[in-house]
């Protein structure tokens, strides 16, 4: 329901915008330059902006119905959106009113939005303040507190389809042919391109062959050939390194959802635990039920 009326008001600004100035002009017709200063109007949510057959439209109903735009419709300017929202809310009056007496579906539908919106707000007023200081260092402190170094690597490989093909690769190398060069002629890996850089990794990111041949290496040191279900690995470790505990700013993102999102499960649990809910067995209820829409009738 709040999609397809955000829908309608999408497309009626569409319409909206695409007008020409002239019909856009709701009052005089008069040049800008000869109409007097305009003294605004103090505004609270209140403030009736136009009446429809008696029902009016209020300031808060225009800032509802702009926050629900879509977000091509977020960036434009707000002397843009004013008469355009307003002309739409007006349709939408008319139109509600000619409905008369809302359907049983259009109650339905109305109730679950109701219900939808005011979980929203109550899941908003959950992480508003959730996320402290405090809550942050606390769960920094959970997950970190006591996490050990981990070593890890920088490598880069050179694969090939044969084992001859790898040999020949690693007697070019003590020649003194540049790793990387040989990586973007010969490797058919996707890091070939990028001189068969593979980056930082731990114990456990790569197959155990590939990786049991990188912990035998020392830093500089080229391996001999290795095969993995890829295929022949020429491999370079570059060098090791032992990684800490990340700081709090560098995961302070990751935990400041960590902390919203338990903060939400908590007043949930608290919520239903203190909830009187009575449920019948859904085995008796046939799942294809969902799809009846006549069902919306009754």
């Amino acid at each position: 329901m709040l999609k397809r009326n955000a829908l309608l008001l999408s497309s009626a600004l569409s319409v909206w915008l695409a007008l020409p100035l002239s019909a856009q002009d709701t009052g005089t017709t008069e040049a800008q330059t000869d109409m007097p200063e305009v003294e605004m109007i103090e505004l609270t949510g209140d403030t009736v902006i136009a009446t429809v057959n008696g029902e009016d439209i209020t300031m808060a109903h225009l800032v509802a119905a702009r926050a629900s735009l879509p977000e091509q419709f977020q960036q434009l300017p707000d002397d843009v959106l004013l008469p355009g929202i307003v002309e739409q809310l007006i349709q939408q009056a008319v139109l509600g009113q000619a409905m008369g007496e809302l359907s049983n579906r259009a109650e339905i539908r109305l109730e679950n939005q109701r219900r939808e919106l005011a979980a929203n707000e109550k899941v908003e007023e959950v992480i508003s303040g959730a996320v402290t200081d405090e809550a942050l260092q606390a769960a920094y402190d959970t997950e970190y507190a006591n996490a050990e170094p981990t070593q890890e690597f920088s490598a880069a490989h050179i694969l090939v389809e044969t084992e001859d093909k790898a040999k020949e690769l690693i007697e070019e190398l003590d020649g003194g042919a540049d790793f990387a060069e040989l990586a973007k002629e010969n490797s058919t890996g996707p890091s070939g391109p990028n001189g068969g850089d593979l980056g930082w990794f731990t114990a456990g990111m790569m197959v155990k062959p590939f990786e049991d041949a990188v912990m035998g290496l020392e830093a500089g040191a080229i391996s001999a050939p290795v095969q993995t279900q890829f295929g022949w690995h020429v491999i370079k470790l570059n060098e090791t390194r032992m990684k800490g505990a990340p700081t709090l700013d560098e995961v302070r993102d990751e935990l400041s959802a960590k902390v919203e999102n338990d903060a939400v499960e908590a007043a949930l649990k608290a919520l239903l635990d203190a909830a009187k809910i009575d449920r019948i067995a859904l085995e008796g209820i046939d799942p294809a039920a969902l799809r009846d829409m006549t069902l919306l009738d009754k």
